[in-house]
């Protein structure tokens, strides 16, 4: 069961935050999920029954701009961490691990990278790298549809809105046969949160992208808790390219690479991630 409420913040924004709570679990570790874009923040239910067994708490929340919770103008991807640390304070976790998806990545590596005392261990699944990163060719294999995206975000919040309000229909070919699978399989549940975050308007997912091109605040190398990558070969919206920076530039990290798998089929590593992040947990909590 999920419980949904809303957070005041300190600043006067509200955060509408997603628990599935401690009651039953034995033991449990929060994990708080940082969703896609463009997504609400609902905890992934395709890996519920993971994470009982492994009596996983999820907590999460809409990004500022997305579902119940207010804009942030300016936001950057550091700004994650503090709007996590709130939720945590708020709901009296001392420490947590975190775990991401697609544009969930950067804002998960955030926490990790400035919260230390309190994350435990953190997952990227197909992940942005910094924009401007030496020796990453961005755009490099990225599908011409998202790269046209971002590049408009590069043009900062007026020329990003003109291309949202003109942009074309999906392109097709942004997936792979693998992640059509999985989409319409064992990970149709992502079909259930991107309408609702674009009910309001593009003003989330714009918000998102001005901060993957954007200084994200903070420098992956300052993180220093164990990072699992996870990233499909195919991948054609984030480029695997990413994970292999990401990895020179993470000491603590370890990459799944997944040979077949593009940007959604790579979830399906998910459950074996979360296992991972449990035990790589316990581990960092014994050893504090």
């Amino acid at each position: 069961m999920v419980t949904e409420t809303d957070l005041i913040l300190e600043d006067g924004r509200t955060l509408h935050i997603y628990d599935t709570g401690a009651e039953g679990l034995s033991d449990p570790l929060t994990v708080f999920w940082h969703h896609g874009t463009p997504n609400i923040g609902a905890p992934p239910e395709p890996l519920f029954e993971a994470s009982r067994q492994l009596n996983i708490r999820w907590v999460s929340h809409d990004r500022p701009g997305y579902g119940g919770s207010s804009p942030l103008p300016g936001r950057d991807i550091a700004s994650a961490a503090w709007d996590v640390g709130q939720i945590a304070d708020a709901l009296d976790i001392a420490e947590f691990a975190v775990m991401g998806h697609s544009g969930g990545g950067p804002h998960a590596l955030a926490c990790a990278a400035l919260l230390p005392e309190r994350v435990l261990a953190a997952v990227s699944g197909a992940g942005l790298a910094p924009y401007g990163a030496e020796g990453l060719d961005y755009f490099g294999g990225m599908n011409p549809s998202g790269a046209a995206s971002l590049r408009a975000a590069l043009g900062g919040q007026a020329v990003k809105e003109a291309y949202e309000a003109s942009a074309p229909e999906f392109d097709l070919e942004t997936f792979t046969a693998a992640d059509y699978a999985a989409l319409s399989g064992s990970w149709k549940w992502l079909n259930s949160v991107v309408g609702p975050a674009m009910r309001d308007g593009p003003g989330g997912l714009i918000a998102d992208d001005l901060a993957y091109v954007a200084p994200w605040g903070f420098a992956p190398a300052q993180i220093d808790v164990p990072v699992l990558l996870l990233h499909g070969a195919q991948d054609r919206v984030v480029p695997s390219t990413h994970a292999d920076w990401l990895l020179r530039h993470l000491p603590t990290a370890e990459l799944w690479p997944g040979p077949e798998d593009g940007h959604l089929s790579v979830l399906n590593s998910a459950g074996a991630a979360l296992a991972w992040l449990r035990e790589r947990a316990d581990q960092a909590k014994a050893a504090r």
